[in-house]
């Protein structure tokens, strides 16, 4: 391979080279995609943590994260990572404070290079001092997929799944759940219970995209 391709491709994978949407040649956003990112969202979740997103999962981010998630794009983590950066921002507390991702089932972390979630992560941590990321939940045999499954499937798919490995709990501080998208709060219900089980408080969540049906709040 020629060392000047060679080098160019190796450069993509450290500074992403176009939009993370559309691959315009405006890194990170082009100014038509940055327009239509947001605006911040906060899903309603009965029963669920308090839930920060940073757009619906449409246009722009949903690309984006398709492109990160599903085709490889190792180098969006950054610009993804910090739309996550700017929710953290806004909604947590005090230092010290623990990042814990929503965990992957082994066979799409292999499949994706990885645990996507806790890359996010990662960007986060490095630019917040104070911040850190602690991977204490993992998926028990027996979890499937949960595209396709409506919400009492997905519900009964992660029931009693969701674990903890005890010498990898964050110490003190405050407890910040991390995924890429929420559809119906099945895994952030999960993941918060258990670590509730295990003797921590979640203070709430913050993913990328909200992919929930908006409910209907009736008056009594």
């Amino acid at each position: 391979m020629d060392v000047r391709v060679l080098a160019a491709a190796l450069l993509d994978l450290v500074l992403p080279g176009d939009c993370a949407a559309c691959g315009a040649p405006e890194p990170p956003w082009c100014a038509r995609c940055r327009t239509e990112l947001g605006p911040p969202v906060r899903p309603y979740l009965p029963g669920g943590p308090a839930v920060f997103a940073a757009g619906r999962y449409t246009g722009p981010l949903r690309s984006a994260l398709l492109r990160y998630k599903e085709r490889g794009r190792r180098d969006l983590a950054g610009p993804l990572g910090a739309l996550l950066t700017a929710l953290v921002d806004d909604v947590a507390g005090p230092a010290p404070l623990w990042l814990v991702p929503a965990p992957s089932r082994p066979a799409a972390a292999r499949v994706r290079g990885g645990d996507h979630v806790a890359r996010l992560c990662r960007e986060v941590v490095a630019s917040r001092p104070g911040t850190r990321l602690a991977r204490p939940l993992r998926l028990s045999r027996g979890v499937r997929d949960s595209v396709g499954l409506d919400p009492e499937q997905r519900a009964a798919n992660l029931a009693g799944r969701v674990r903890v490995r005890p010498g990898a709990l964050p110490g003190d501080g405050a407890v910040l759940l991390v995924d890429d998208v929420v559809t119906t709060g099945a895994t952030l219900r999960a993941c918060r219970d258990a670590l509730v089980a295990a003797g921590k408080q979640v203070v709430g969540a913050v993913v990328l995209c909200d992919a929930s049906v908006p409910m209907i709040k009736t008056k009594a």
